[in-house]
């Protein structure tokens, strides 16, 4: 491991003076960062621990939430009004990873994890466009099982890792963040970066910038919701699909209904076709399965993950039909 200065801050005014440095890090739970260094894939000069920041969760007067980005993603599973009011997301943390690694993972930190592609981890042997833009993609002739079939590029077919971030997207959270110019509110489904032809770009977090919060909203949707994840074994595996889906209906047909997809591209793919295919009709499981397909029809998978087309249509298909039965 390369070394680094250590530093920590007790607020967010504090960590960004303590980051004005080239090549410094803000340090969550370090879940996936140290990982990254002992890899040396990753190679910050500095290092400002932000993870004894203010961790609070405050309900806002409309039910809405501002989570704290030094929150941990188990005590945000455990909230009593996460629970309640937006299931989908306790149910996302709760699928992530270990309780161990819960413990110590942040949600600032989650909203940053890289991708567990085994190309880009393997930085002495394979190439990898994501790790060093230009040098190509090993991935795409491959071991690709595991990789993305929505949005991929000639570049990078690499998949997002986060359950959490699955759920934030259909929930239609905000990230907010702070830096040299000052604050500002990001929708988390434009946080993330599709690959295109620079996959080494993964968010729009500018240079210095840091995660400070992120909020949700209510809605009756976000209440009646729930998460599934479709992975190899029951326990401490990534997603090869994960379905985060809410639905509201009133007399007969949908009124709202928010999905997002897991495991399927480079970021937490919000099924806006299937959403809109889906508002005003009935919640009838052939109606789920058309805005599956809908949704799916774009799909660019290789022959080892063209599965995952039809895995995510059946696994959309069944949590919209377990929700429209009332069995969230």
């Amino acid at each position: 491991m390369t070394p680094f200065h250590y530093q920590r801050a007790t607020d967010a005014a504090e960590a960004l003076t303590l980051a004005d440095a080239s090549r410094c890090r803000f340090l969550g739970g370090g879940t996936n960062l140290v990982d990254l260094m002992r890899q040396n894939i990753e190679a910050p000069a500095a290092l400002v621990d932000v993870s004894r920041m203010p961790a609070s969760i405050e309900e806002e007067g409309n039910g809405g939430l501002v989570i704290g980005a030094a929150v941990r993603n188990s005590t945000l599973a455990a909230h009593p009004v996460v629970r309640a009011r937006y299931p989908m997301l306790s149910r996302a943390l709760l699928a992530g990873a270990s309780a161990q690694i819960r413990n110590m993972a942040t949600v600032g930190g989650n909203l940053l994890q890289r991708t567990r592609c085994a190309y880009f981890y393997d930085a002495a042997g394979s190439r990898c466009n994501k790790r060093q833009p230009g040098a190509g993609c090993d991935a795409i002739d491959g071991l690709s099982r595991n990789h993305a079939i929505l949005g991929v590029s000639d570049h990078c077919i690499a998949t997002h890792p986060s359950d959490m971030c699955v759920a934030l997207a259909a929930l239609d959270a905000t990230v907010h963040v702070s830096g040299a110019d000052g604050t500002r509110h990001v929708p988390l489904v434009d946080f993330h970066q599709l690959p295109g032809t620079r996959p080494d770009i993964e968010t729009v977090l500018r240079p210095g910038e840091l995660i400070t919060a992120v909020s949700i909203a209510p809605s009756a949707a976000a209440a009646h919701s729930r998460y599934r994840k479709v992975r190899d074994r029951s326990s401490y595996a990534f997603a090869l699909v994960s379905v985060a889906a809410g639905l509201d209906v009133a007399d007969g047909r949908i009124r709202d209904v928010r999905i997002a997809l897991g495991g399927v591209a480079a970021k937490p793919w919000r099924a806006m076709r299937a959403e809109d295919a889906l508002r005003g009709e009935a919640p009838t499981q052939d109606n789920f399965l058309r805005a599956a397909e809908a949704e799916l029809a774009a799909a660019k998978p290789t022959d080892a993950n063209a599965f995952k087309v039809e895995l995510a249509k059946r696994t959309m298909a069944a949590v919209l039909g377990e929700l429209a039965g009332g069995r969230a």
